[in-house]
């Protein structure tokens, strides 16, 4: 009983990092603009297949260097991700946000955005999954009742590290209090000499590298890769962004593993086929009882 509980845990602890990592995302575009960027799951997915193209090209010319491989794909998945951020910023989001149109208009575009990475990534590559490469060698460690392997690890590991490396960038440097600042007052932001369009640019690409991120690490822990893979994962992390309080960094972190957490405890007592239903009854009742989340604020709007 107690193996199955902490093996529980870990798994937990997992998932709820990759939530975390996404969910992270979502909160940065939000805490900025006030939208919610629907085509994040969609970023997520395209990142797994960036990685998966540069670790096959990396391992033919780099075999049995996993690390400089695993660093190399990291480090170049972030920055095209990233580049595929700010694309997409610019073609359908600018626009909108120029022409001041209802911010209806611009969850439905971010709507748009998503089904055109799914369907783009359907037409060019097809509909058969792909495998994901083994980067780095998996490895069993014995700790005690429980079984924990490497991977798991730096899933945890990196989820963390992101949180205090994003946490360091918003308090503490220029763009992060340029960030901030934004979302306080963005009408009165631009007489203060900030340039509000490389800050969002620099949002979305920060935001959609911490994808890159989560994909890389997703790819290697499961390594079944398909179109249609960040659908529901990228809305389970919105959920655990809302759950956390969206527009906050800790909680959309804690949020992440919140959700984590009730997922595997539901599917351990539960058949593991509720597991989805269970998020969005859980986001159903957070928007009820507390719509901004557990560590979000109210905001009020002057007329």
């Amino acid at each position: 009983m107690l193996t199955t509980l902490l093996q529980n845990i870990l798994n937990a602890l997992q998932w709820g990092s990759f939530y975390s990592m996404i969910a992270l995302g979502y909160c940065l575009v939000y805490g900025v603009l006030r939208l919610i960027n629907f085509a994040h799951g969609d970023i997520f997915m395209t990142a797994c297949y960036i990685a998966f193209f540069i670790a096959t090209a990396l391992l033919g010319k780099l075999a049995g260097n996993g690390g400089a491989v695993f660093c190399l794909t990291l480090i170049l998945t972030m920055i095209g991700t990233a580049i595929l951020g700010v694309t997409i910023e610019r073609i359908a989001y600018r626009p909108l946000r120029k022409k001041g149109v209802n911010r209806l208009y611009v969850v439905i575009t971010a709507l748009m955005v998503g089904f055109i990475l799914e369907n783009g990534n359907l037409a060019v590559l097809g509909a058969s999954s792909r495998s994901f490469p083994d980067i780095i060698d998996k490895q069993l460690w014995q700790l005690g009742p429980i079984v924990i392997t490497n991977l798991k690890v730096m899933v945890i590991v990196a989820a963390f590290v992101v949180f205090g490396i994003l946490q360091f960038i918003v308090q503490k440097t220029l763009f992060g209090m340029s960030m901030r600042a934004i979302s306080y007052d963005k009408f009165a932001i631009p007489l203060m000499g900030i340039p509000v369009s490389q800050v969002i640019t620099f949002t979305f690409a920060l935001g959609s590298s911490l994808a890159a991120v989560a994909g890389i690490l997703f790819g290697m822990s499961y390594p079944v890769l398909d179109p249609y893979m960040g659908t529901i994962i990228g809305w389970k992390a919105f959920i655990a962004a809302v759950v956390g309080g969206i527009g906050d960094i800790k909680g959309a972190f804690i949020g992440g593993f919140i959700l984590g957490f009730i997922e595997i405890f539901f599917a351990a007592f539960f058949p593991s086929s509720f597991k989805d239903l269970i998020s969005f009854v859980i986001l159903l009742i957070i928007l009820v009882l507390k719509p901004t989340g557990f560590f979000g604020v109210p905001r009020s709007t002057k007329i």
